[in-house]
């Protein structure tokens, strides 16, 4: 990513000073909602060792397949419950929108965090609803519809790159 890019997750904030100084570990997730961010960032990079630094040890896997990562293009926070500087939980439920072969997915989940020895961590979600493969089929979008991950850019010049 450039230093001019603007952040994959949504921010509206230059990556260099929302998410790569976490996935770095220049700096630690001040909030659940911030860990929840920076993960999203990780992903859309196939930033697998922060993905499982990130991941509580009591539910982290022991490797992720970065070939399994899809290619995410949108991410909405829908709420936050706690998962401030000074909580040690917190609940931060999202819509992120991905492709799958050319369709665009949703995954929709409220995610879990505690706070250990000052770093916000994920713990596990509950899918709330969903269109994944295998599942629903995606919604089919025109080269010139309105991408779905929210941009307000066309398919073709957003997601559909």
């Amino acid at each position: 990513m450039t230093n001019t890019a603007t952040c994959p997750c949504n921010s509206d904030q230059p990556y260099v000073e929302c998410c790569e100084p976490l996935l770095s570990g220049d700096r630690r997730a001040s909030t659940a909602e911030a860990l929840m961010r920076s993960r999203y960032t990780a992903n859309v990079i196939r930033d697998v060792a922060y993905l499982l630094r990130s991941w509580h040890p009591s539910t982290r896997p022991d490797t992720i397949d970065p070939a399994t990562i899809p290619e995410w293009c949108g991410l909405h926070i829908v709420r936050r419950e706690k998962g401030m500087e000074n909580d040690r939980e917190g609940v931060v439920e999202f819509k992120a929108t991905f492709l799958s072969q050319k369709d665009v997915c949703r995954l929709h989940e409220v995610s879990r965090f505690i706070k250990e020895d000052g770093q916000w961590l994920y713990v596990d979600g509950d899918i709330q609803d969903n269109s994944l493969p295998g599942q629903r089929r995606g919604v089919k979008i025109g080269r010139n519809d309105p991408c779905h991950c929210g941009s307000g850019n066309k398919f073709k010049k957003c997601c559909g790159r």
